[in-house]
């Protein structure tokens, strides 16, 4: 890795933090893909499954929450770009071997700068409203390992976080 490549983009000159000036990037079809969990007991997993918890849908609420925070990314982190998202998805999928919830959220965009914080952001949000929805029954969930998994587009490529947790690229 270059000495460039390790500057820090969101620090100008002065060492002041600022909005990376994107207009001259091309613009291409940018995905990113996050990765995170809420472990939880078993009867809390069996108890979301149901349907039954007080609260309602936990699965189907936490899935629109995810939805939400992608779009509003932006407006929750500082120095992020507002942008056109063209598809935001987030499944959410029981793990008995946790036990408890893993969360994917994928976000896509075609533009000047890529989505990885919005992919991001709705992992974390989403895995946040689990927390919120089943607190009252499990105190001691714990979401944990909310990081990206995958990107591709822009000028930096094709990246993958391999199964070992190494990182892998074209």
């Amino acid at each position: 890795m270059s000495e460039q490549d390790q500057k820090l983009t969101h620090l100008d000159e002065a060492g002041a933090a600022n909005m990376v000036d994107v207009s001259q990037k091309e613009s291409t079809h940018r995905i990113a893909v996050a990765r995170g969990s809420v472990i939880m007991r078993a009867e809390t997993l069996d108890l979301i499954r149901s349907g039954n918890a007080k609260k309602g849908d936990v699965i189907g609420t936490a899935r629109i929450a995810g939805i939400l925070a992608a779009k509003k990314t932006h407006e929750l982190i500082p120095l992020c770009h507002p942008l056109m998202l063209s598809k935001v998805k987030v499944d959410i999928e029981p793990d008995d071997t946790l036990p408890g919830l893993v969360v994917t959220a994928t976000t896509k965009v075609s533009g000047q700068t890529g989505v990885e914080m919005e992919a991001l952001t709705a992992c974390s949000l989403t895995c946040l409203t689990i927390y919120d929805m089943a607190k009252a029954v499990d105190r001691g969930m714990v979401i944990g390992d909310i990081r990206l998994v995958e990107k591709a587009g822009g000028k930096s490529g094709h990246w993958t976080l391999e199964r070992d947790g190494s990182e892998g690229g074209t």
